[in-house]
């Protein structure tokens, strides 16, 4: 009886993960299009195939519905890791070499960019009108600020930061390279290849915030 009842609960627990899926996938494609104030949860419920009782169960609000999706968008996936202890970070943390560092950030950021920006844009789009969405733009203004600081500290930690820029202003350059609406122009407006848009990354914030930024290097894929 308690191999049968591990099953059942592992068979509802993977039935929980894909209802909740299914939501997170239909207000992707809805608070895209036609947008987050035009789109309802009734519509969200339906383009899910599941009840509306369904989708107050599982996230409870419009507000929290959105918030879920932004943050499952931003990481790529649904676990509840935090980003310092992703992978990748650590990887970075690894490297000596400032450039290095800014390289393997870079690729990472081309992912989750080509990823998320359709859903932050329309974040941005909806944080205009929406207090609630306000809101959850705000927050995400403020955890990219909060990594970028982190990264920032990392490259001090070299010693190759130019003497004028302390942890706190190579945040923010950092927090305004990263900006998703530097890839939308770049590469999705004006159609850059991915791997120009990485080099750019990395070659802008090197000759900006490094003592000695160095030559180009060649892009690495992930």
């Amino acid at each position: 009886m308690a191999v049968k009842r591990r099953y059942e609960s592992a068979h509802r627990q993977e039935q929980a993960r894909q209802t909740r899926r299914a939501i997170l996938d239909a207000a992707a494609a809805l608070f895209v299009e036609p947008g987050y104030a035009a789109t309802p949860l009734t519509a969200v419920a339906a383009k899910a195939r599941v009840a509306i009782q369904t989708v107050y169960k599982v996230f409870g609000s419009k507000q929290a519905l959105l918030s879920a999706l932004v943050d499952v968008t931003m990481a790529g996936d649904d676990e509840p890791v935090a980003l310092p202890d992703r992978p990748f970070v650590a990887e970075i943390r690894a490297l000596t070499d400032a450039r290095a560092k800014l390289d393997r950030y870079a690729r990472h950021l081309l992912h989750t960019h080509a990823r998320q920006a359709q859903v932050i844009l329309a974040l941005a789009a909806a944080a205009t009108a929406d207090p609630e969405a306000a809101a959850i733009w705000r927050k995400n203004l403020d955890d990219r600020r909060n990594g970028m600081t982190m990264f920032a500290a990392d490259l001090a930690s070299t010693g190759q930061l130019r003497l004028d820029h302390t942890v706190d202003t190579a945040a923010d350059v950092l927090w305004l390279a990263m900006d998703v609406r530097n890839y939308d122009w770049l590469v999705r407006q004006r159609g850059w290849p991915p791997e120009r848009f990485q080099r750019w990354y990395v070659d802008t914030v090197a000759a900006v915030l490094l003592a000695t930024p160095g030559p180009p290097a060649p892009v690495q894929r992930a």
